[in-house]
């Protein structure tokens, strides 16, 4: 048992070894429409993670063959639209849904209009922060379009959030290389620093709410 459970561990890492050496073919070979493709299937749909993306475009831009502000730049513009493809996605479908079988899932429109009325309110807070976090930085665009926060403003903080993500992990990927243990150590690292950091900001945002109500 032990020694099936070792052998399926190597197999997982050279697994992954070998898609990061696909994906340093491919966006050698693509270049920057590669990067920007790349992270829209990340941004929307498609569950392909950023980490696996950037840091080979990162490790390119250390080799001279990339521009590393502009695989920051492609990167983020691609996170852009894969959300504007989920917002949209949501915003066109998503009431219709709910209408029909929210009250399956016991959700009833006085909850979407709450849901409208807290991305009124804390629509950019929410999309900011989510878009350092893992796993859920994908799908905070979906109640977005769904409660129809402002979309200049859902823009500019999605464009904030993940061109910090980007820059990341696109410095991982230049200083530290592609994959190994070396990225993997440094990526959890920051990783935990980015929870930490969201959890401080959101801790300030309410702080600031209960100070401003006080004072009102």
């Amino acid at each position: 048992m032990i020694e099936s459970c070792v052998e399926f561990i190597h197999f997982c890492a050279g697994s992954f070894h070998l898609l990061i050496d696909w994906l340093v073919e491919v966006i050698g070979a693509f270049g920057y429409p590669g990067v920007v493709a790349l992270m829209f299937l990340e941004s929307s749909f498609f569950p392909f993670p950023s980490e696996v993306v950037i840091p080979p475009a990162g490790y390119l831009a250390s080799q001279g063959s990339m521009n590393i502000f502009a695989v920051v730049l492609c990167g983020t513009a691609g996170s852009l639209l894969g959300a504007l493809f989920n917002y949209f996605i949501a915003l066109k479908w998503g009431r219709r849904l709910f209408d029909k079988y929210g009250k399956y899932f016991f959700i009833s429109g006085e909850t979407l209009d709450k849901a409208d009325a807290f991305f009124e309110k804390h629509g950019h807070i929410s999309t900011f922060t989510s878009r350092l976090l893992p796993v859920i930085r994908q799908y905070v665009s979906l109640p977005a379009g769904l409660a129809r926060m402002n979309l200049p403003k859902f823009c500019a903080y999605t464009v904030l959030g993940s061109g910090i993500w980007v820059s990341v992990l696109a410095a991982i990927g230049y200083c530290v290389g592609a994959g190994g243990d070396g990225m993997h150590s440094v990526l959890k690292r920051v990783t935990l620093m980015l929870i930490l950091f969201c959890v401080l900001i959101v801790a300030l945002y309410m702080y600031k709410l209960k100070k401003g109500g006080r004072e009102n």
